[in-house]
C-alpha cells in the first residue's frame, strides 16, 4: 500500500519544519504561533531509493485550552491506524511535558515503527539535555534540528531501512478507480449502486467507513477494480478526527489507483477539504473525475448546473480540464455515465503519443508562437518526446531551457490538451537542455 509516514506531537514542537525537510518543500505554513498549520500537510519524499508519503498531523489540530484531551489524542490514534511509520516529535528546550507523556503512553502500545525525534538540538549542551527523553520508553532517540537539517540524514537512513520497496506495477493489471471525498458525501452509496449489492453498510452517520475495500466490477463490457474508502469503523471512532481521517484515507486510496472519483455533496458545494483531496490526486498525477452527488436534493432551474460547474472550475484553476458530473447515487442517476467517464480518463492517462505524431503537431505551434526572448537571447525548442512513465510526462529539448517561463509551459500544456485530449489527467512538462 506504500510507505505512509505520520508526524505527531503537541503543537509548536517543529512538526511542520520537519515535514518541509522530509519532503524538501516549503508547503506547510510555519509560524511561531501554536497550532498555526492548517492545510498543505501532505507531501512526498524519497531517500536511498525509497519513496514515501508524509502527513503533518499539525494541520488537523484545532487549538483549544485542553489541546491533548481534544485533538492530539485523535491525531495519534488515526496515525496509529493508518500510517506505517510514526515520527513522534518533542522539543528539547521544553523538556518532557505532560502531553508528551500522554502521547508516549499511546505509542508504547503499538507494534508500528515509532521514531522519537528530539527537535531543536543545535548545540552540545542540548544533546545532553535530550537524553531525558529516553525515559519515555520508546527506545532510541534521534537528535535533530529541523531548521538547519542536522540529524535528519541519520533519521532518514533508519526510516528507509524499515520501509517497503514499492512494487512495480504490472502492465496487465485492471484499472483501479478510487471513490474519495469527505465523510458522508455518499461514497458507499455509489459503490453499492454500481455493484448492485449492499457490499458496504451505508448509514447517515458521517465517517462510518473504515478500510479501503476493493471490488471487482465486471458488467456491460466494463472490467475494473473499484476502491471504496470504506469498511466499518468501530463506533467509538466515528466522531474522532473525521477531517484527518478523510485525508489519511484518501492518501492511501489515491496512491493506489489510476483514476479518482472525487465525490462532493451538492448541498455543500466544493469546500476546502475537497480542494485538499483534489490536490492530493493532482500531486500524484492520478486521473480525476468530479461527481457532484445528491443532485436530486437541490432546488434548481435551467442555469443551476452551469453555475455550480463554473464555480467549481474557478476553484480548480489553473487545472480546469476535469470532467464534472451531477449524479444521485441513491437514485442511480448518471452513475453509469460516471463509470464511462472514468474509463475515458483512464485511457487518456495511459495513452502513448508516438514521437513523430507529437512533433508534427507541436513544433509548428511552437514556431508560430515561440518562447519569449530573454536577455537578448532567442530561446528555441527543437524536439519533444513523451517519457516512459505511468502518467503523461513530456520532455521538450531547448537551447536555453532555464529561460522558459511557467506561462509558456502552460500554453504548451493547453495546446496539447486540446489536440490530444488529456481531459481529467494532470500532465507534466519538462524543458531539458538539447545536447
Amino acid at each position: 500500500m506504500g510507505n505512509l509516514v505520520a508526524i505527531v506531537g503537541r503543537p509548536n514542537v517543529g512538526k511542520s519544519t520537519l515535514f518541509n525537510r522530509l519532503t524538501d518543500s516549503r508547503n506547510a505554513i510555519v509560524d511561531e504561533t501554536a497550532g498555526v498549520t492548517r492545510d498543505r500537510t501532505y507531501g512526498k519524499g524519497e531517500w536511498n531509493g525509497k519513496k514515501f508519503s508524509v502527513i503533518d498531523t499539525g494541520g488537523y489540530v484545532i487549538g483549544s485550552d485542553d489541546v491533548f484531551e481534544g485533538e492530539i489524542r485523535k491525531q495519534v490514534n488515526v496515525a496509529l491506524e493508518e500510517a506505517s511509520i510514526i515520527l513522534f516529535v518533542v522539543d528539547v528546550k521544553n523538556g518532557i511535558m505532560d502531553d508528551d507523556q500522554r502521547v508516549a503512553s499511546l505509542l508504547r502500545k503499538t507494534s508500528k515503527k515509532v521514531f522519537l525525534v528530539v527537535n531543536k538540538v543545535d548545540n552540545h549542551a542540548l544533546q545532553n539535555d535530550a537524553t531525558e527523553f529516553y525515559s519515555l520508553g520508546l527506545g532510541e532517540i534521534y537528535n535533530i534540528s529541523s531548521i538547519n537539517g542536522s540529524g535528519t540524514g541519520e533519521l532518514l537512513d533508519d526510516m528507509t531501512k524499515v520501509m517497503e520497496v514499492e512494487p512495480e506495477r504490472e502492465e496487465n493489471e485492471l484499472p483501479k478507480f478510487a471513490i474519495v471525498g469527505r465523510p458522508n458525501v455518499g461514497k458507499s452509496s455509489l459503490t453499492n449502486a454500481l455493484l448492485g449489492v449492499e457490499r458496504n453498510i451505508v448509514t447517515d452517520i458521517a465517517g462510518t467507513t473504515r478500510d479501503a475495500i476493493h471490488s471487482h466490477y465486471k458488467a456491460y463490457g466494463k472490467d475494473f477494480i473499484l476502491v471504496d474508502t470504506a469498511g466499518i469503523r468501530k463506533k467509538g471512532k466515528v466522531e474522532e478526527g473525521l477531517e484527518y481521517y478523510s485525508v489519511m484515507r484518501s492518501v492511501r486510496a489515491i496512491e493506489n489507483c489510476d483514476v479518482c472519483l472525487l465525490m462532493l455533496d451538492a448541498k455543500l458545494g466544493f469546500e476546502a477539504q475537497d480542494m485538499n483531496i483534489f490536490g492530493l490526486a493532482q500531486k500524484n498525477h492520478r486521473g480525476i473525475v468530479i461527481l457532484v452527488n445528491k443532485w436530486d436534493l437541490v432546488e434548481k432551474d435551467t442555469s443551476t448546473m452551469k453555475k455550480v460547474e463554473d464555480e467549481i472550475r474557478a476553484k480548480l484553476a489553473p487545472f480546469k480540464d476535469v470532467p464534472i458530473l451531477f449524479i444521485s447515487a441513491l437514485n442511480k442517476q448518471r452513475i453509469m455515465k460516471a463509470v464511462e467517464t472514468a474509463i475515458e480518463v483512464y485511457e487518456n492517462r495511459t495513452k502513448k503519443i508516438p514521437t513523430r505524431v507529437l512533433n508534427e503537431y507541436i513544433i509548428p505551434v511552437i514556431e508560430h508562437y515561440p518562447p519569449p526572448s530573454t536577455k537578448g537571447k532567442s530561446v528555441k525548442i527543437k524536439f519533444a518526446q513523451q517519457l516512459p512513465t505511468h502518467a503523461p510526462t513530456f520532455a521538450f529539448y531547448s537551447n536555453l531551457p532555464q529561460y522558459i517561463p511557467e506561462s509558456y509551459s502552460r500554453f504548451i500544456e493547453n495546446r496539447m490538451r486540446e489536440h490530444f485530449n488529456f481531459t481529467g489527467v494532470p500532465i507534466q512538462i519538462f524543458f531539458r537542455k538539447k545536447v
